[in-house]
């Protein structure tokens, strides 16, 4: 069902120095892209492309947070044709009127995803405010970002893939990875379906900044915290803020900016 995120290109690399330089030529390591073309009861929904593993995850996160489904039983029957590029959804009911109108055969790149603050009808419906009662020091939220970058191999490899992990307070439970922001955390979010976990005291450590895109693919998950080790955008804040989620940058360092609902964040000897 899925192929390797890796794939292998020639590479012929250049270096330059006082003693006039070098040539070397050998095989480099490359992030794998591949479009899928979404078919939802046999209609095109949407085209994606995103890393090539973890395609039965994508496939039921894409379509939650589309609000095509709500929960994995939505979903009767789903074939990947990873040769052909395809992802079949065979839904236990009629597609959703509010997915259809917002979809006119749209192609979703790996970059940014849409890119926009509810400006469609399925984030108003899947993007949950959240009651996390979580609380966390900065020593775990330290340590979670540490288990995520040394839990990132295939990005050490390319450099060309954005990691997301669902997270407890002190443990990782799941790790993906992916060309795409928002496509590694749309794995989560299946990853969560399909588990049928109860995300509402969890917490998502994302390895890229944090944008709008990514703060809203949180609220869809559901959880109460995210945390970065880069630089958040002014709207991803408001919406952080708007949806009662912790938003933490620049976790680097042995520091870490606590910018919406610092409430979750006690210093160790605070009791709290």
């Amino acid at each position: 069902m899925n192929r390797q995120p890796i794939a292998s290109w020639p590479v012929v690399k250049f270096s330059v120095d006082t003693d006039g330089g070098t040539r070397l030529e050998y095989e480099d390591a490359i992030a794998a892209e591949t479009p899928f073309t979404f078919r939802v009861n046999g209609r095109e929904f949407a085209t994606i492309v995103c890393t090539p593993a973890d395609l039965e995850e994508m496939a039921y996160g894409f379509l939650a947070s589309e609000g095509v489904i709500r929960a994995a039983a939505d979903v009767r029957r789903l074939d990947i044709d990873v040769d052909r590029g395809f992802i079949y959804a065979e839904l236990a009911g009629e597609l959703p009127e509010s997915a259809v109108a917002d979809t006119s055969k749209r192609v979703i790149g790996s970059c940014c995803g849409k890119s926009r603050q509810f400006y469609l009808a399925s984030d108003r419906a899947t993007a949950r405010t959240s009651t996390s009662r979580i609380r966390l020091t900065p020593a775990q939220c330290l340590s979670l970002m540490r288990q995520l970058q040394e839990r990132s191999a295939d990005f050490q490899a390319t450099g060309g893939l954005h990691n997301a992990a669902l997270c407890a307070p002190d443990a990782l439970l799941a790790v993906r990875s992916d060309i795409g922001r928002h496509n590694a955390l749309d794995k989560l979010l299946g990853y969560s379906l399909l588990g049928k976990l109860n995300t509402r005291d969890l917490i998502v450590a994302f390895s890229g900044r944090l944008s709008s895109e990514v703060v809203l693919k949180a609220a869809k998950l559901g959880v109460g915290v995210i945390l970065s080790k880069s630089a958040p955008t002014d709207l991803a804040l408001q919406l952080g803020q708007d949806l009662g989620i912790t938003c933490v940058g620049f976790i680097r360092d042995g520091s870490m900016n606590v910018y919406t609902h610092s409430e979750r964040i006690a210093a160790q000897d605070s009791g709290v």
